[in-house]
């Protein structure tokens, strides 16, 4: 999909399904919390396949990791371990709670977080360790799981980008993990807009995330606004969240996840088209999944090589002259004012986190990406990266 000849970065894939959907909430005279909530709460279960999951939907994803941590235990003065390449969401929830998140380096191959600098920093105060699927690449969960076991420690999973994502043959959100947390922003692999998921197997957990999404009320408003004898009387159990979702954003989901199957093989089409078009370049790739494992590919992210001869930002902008949208995912955490000056982190604290950073571009890839507007991404590259910097 282009735009004035412009291709952006990312576009969501909207069809009159959705839109039917939403007209028939609106119609519905309910539009918060509600049965179509409901209903996709438990065909996000179905879809992932494993009978004793319990799927919570929420506001956002960083909604569900906050409600995700606060329901396995974390509490003022424990250490929760994260990777510092990621959005700041998946650790401010952490300092909500006013436990401390302690960033660690990833694997310069997947960018995903390096199991070895998780074992050197737990300590007496961590309480839980919150892998970061980066890209839609799953993390060496293994690995992590078996960590976690031998210390104690609480796993959720920030799986914003890893919908559908597998590990060792197993969908991200099956696994052993105490929560997985799940999000359906704009430009994600299915979209409400703004919304996530949390699942999880432990029933404790997924009670008390659902009283907690809601003003920590005991009852849902749903129920108690359309009984038919009275049932005003509510308690509030908790000084809860606003963290529901409302079932306009489900009834989009719902039909976004009933297409999921088929935006998972247009984006693996996609990431395939620009794996061999790209090869012969100055680029490093992104990794792709073990074999026999699905890699969601929510973002294409390629690193400029050593021997490119020309910097990120001039890379960038000759894409945004020749109609190309880029981003890049992310400014490291030690980066960015807050956690550096709080953690005194420095670059030289995380050399593989660092030194991709300074070197990547996530392209245009998203489901609804016409086969056009990816060869226009593949021909600036091309153009771009075989040819000296202008004047």
């Amino acid at each position: 999909m282009t735009r004035d000849g412009f291709v952006p970065f990312s576009v969501p894939a909207i069809g009159e399904e959705e839109i039917a959907a939403v007209a028939e909430v609106l119609r519905s005279g309910w539009l918060t919390t509600g049965p179509q909530t409901k209903k996709f709460e438990a065909a996000f279960s179905k879809y992932l396949g494993a009978d004793d999951l319990q799927s919570i939907a929420v506001s956002s994803a960083t909604a569900g990791l906050h409600l995700a941590l606060e329901a396995v235990g974390v509490r003022a003065g424990d250490e929760v371990i994260a990777p510092t390449l990621t959005f700041t969401a998946t650790v401010e929830v952490v300092r909500y709670l006013g436990a401390e998140p302690v960033l660690v380096d990833v694997d310069p191959i997947t960018l995903t977080i390096d199991v070895d600098r998780i074992r050197e920093s737990i300590t007496p105060r961590t309480k839980a360790i919150m892998p970061v699927h980066y890209g839609g690449l799953s993390c060496d969960m293994t690995k992590i799981l078996e960590l976690a076991r031998r210390h104690d420690l609480k796993v959720v999973e920030d799986a914003a980008h890893a919908l559908p994502t597998t590990w060792q043959g197993g969908l991200i959100g099956t696994l052993q993990s105490d929560a997985t947390v799940f999000s359906f922003y704009a430009n994600k692999t299915m979209t409400t807009g703004e919304g996530g998921m949390v699942v999880t197997r432990n029933a404790s957990i997924a009670d008390r995330m659902r009283v907690m999404r809601t003003h920590g009320i005991n009852r849902d408003a749903f129920d108690r606004f359309v009984s038919k004898t009275p049932a005003w009387y509510y308690e509030v159990i908790a000084p809860g969240f606003k963290y529901n979702l409302t079932d306009i954003a489900a009834a989009v989901g719902l039909q976004q996840l009933a297409k999921l199957n088929s935006f998972s093989v247009r984006r693996r089409q996609l990431a395939e088209r620009y794996r061999d078009a790209l090869a012969d370049l100055p680029l490093i790739l992104p990794a792709s999944a073990p074999a026999g494992d699905l890699h969601a590919w929510h973002l294409y992210v390629v690193r400029l090589a050593n021997d490119c001869g020309q910097t990120r930002e001039e890379v960038i902008q000759r894409l945004a002259d020749m109609g190309v949208g880029t981003s890049v995912h992310y400014v490291p955490l030690h980066r960015q004012p807050y956690w550096r000056d709080r953690y005194s982190l420095t670059p030289e604290m995380f050399p593989m986190a660092d030194a991709a950073y300074l070197r990547m571009i996530s392209i245009p890839l998203s489901a609804g990406m016409p086969d056009a507007a990816q060869a226009q991404v593949i021909d600036a590259l091309r153009a771009i990266l075989l040819s000296p910097l202008r004047g």
